[in-house]
């Protein structure tokens, strides 16, 4: 199989470095291009690649930095930008015929955009039929990290009852922040609780997730989310305490089933086979021991208040699964759907 040749932007970012990570010896996809900043244009990569929680090893070391504003050769863009500067570059790209798959908020709330998470809403990759109709390319769009991780975890209940409401408290990793994040002494030590905007995507993005096409576009599902978004000292893997209501009785049992028998993707070579897996330890899951790849790891599943309600936390690498891994997913679904 002939790989294709893709561009990465962003690429000294930490997100960006962790696409170059996992790309490496992809089956599909071979980066030939990457962008980063003014500062590093011109540059060998090797030069500027900081290496920061990814291992991108020397396979790009060569590569010369272009700016993002800068013309690609490559059919395929990852894109790991900064959300003002992607408003400049992601549909300029997509009308010069580039499909872009980008990690940025700026264009996830647009109409015309798949919010892409495979294993729950594939199908909306038909969006991607009505943006070929104007332009050459396409943009595809993947959800906030810590939105990833609680819509993941939701899925089988959606599939299996009416959700009434959902009460979400994240506690979210420094290296959601980027690099260089936060200051030390702000983080260290202790509990920031406000990362700003961070409540409203996940209220905002997760009733697109869940929607559905009608007339060509997509009908966000009606979902009651209240959510709370903290960031805490640990340097990777997002947690979040979840709290469903059902309209229907629920048994613990059945939904620790659902979670456990949950089927990934397949013949795609970065979906898991089980995209959530159910702990039974009463102390995990922690980011430290499960919060790494690309799938979920939910525990502490318990009922809530009544028996139409239920309580758990779920972890996820916010990196993997919630930043490089997911749009690597999106890329090699719209790869075996002939959208690339």
């Amino acid at each position: 199989m002939r790989s294709i040749d893709v561009a990465v932007l962003g690429a000294t970012g930490l997100a960006g470095q962790k696409f170059i990570e996992l790309l490496a010896d992809h089956p599909y996809f071979k980066v030939k291009e990457l962008a980063a900043s003014e500062k590093s244009k011109g540059k060998r990569f090797g030069e500027v690649n900081r290496g920061i929680l990814a291992e991108t090893g020397d396979y790009l070391d060569d590569v010369k930095v272009k700016g993002v504003l800068d013309k690609f050769e490559s059919k395929v863009v990852f894109s790991a930008l900064p959300s003002d500067i992607a408003q400049l570059v992601e549909w300029r790209l997509a009308k010069e015929g580039k499909t872009v798959i980008s990690k940025a908020s700026t264009n996830r709330m647009d109409k015309r955009v798949p919010l892409m998470i495979p294993e729950i809403n594939a199908d909306h990759l038909k969006l991607l039929d009505k943006q070929r109709k104007s332009i050459k390319g396409g943009l595809v769009c993947d959800p906030n990290c810590t939105t990833i991780i609680m819509c993941l975890s939701l899925k089988p209940l959606f599939d299996e009852f009416a959700v009434k409401r959902i009460f979400a408290t994240s506690m979210q990793a420094l290296s959601g922040a980027g690099h260089p994040g936060l200051a030390s002494v702000e983080a260290l030590g202790n509990v920031i609780p406000y990362i700003h905007d961070e409540e409203e995507k996940l209220v905002e993005e997760t009733p697109k997730i869940f929607g559905k096409i009608e007339n060509g576009k997509i009908e966000n599902k009606h979902i009651d989310i209240f959510g709370s978004c903290n960031r805490v000292p640990v340097l990777n893997g997002h947690t979040i305490s979840v709290y469903v209501e059902f309209a229907e009785n629920v048994d613990v049992d059945n939904v620790k089933d659902l979670m456990s028998n949950f089927p990934g993707l397949e013949g795609l070579p970065s979906a898991p086979k089980k995209p959530i897996i159910v702990s039974q330890e009463l102390n995990r899951p922690q980011p430290r021991l499960d919060g790494n790849g690309m799938a979920v790891t939910v525990g502490r599943l318990r009922a809530g208040l009544d028996k139409k309600s239920i309580a758990y936390t779920v972890v996820g690498d916010n990196l993997v699964r919630g930043a490089a891994g997911a749009g690597i997913l999106d890329g090699e679904l719209l790869f075996s759907r002939g959208y690339i």
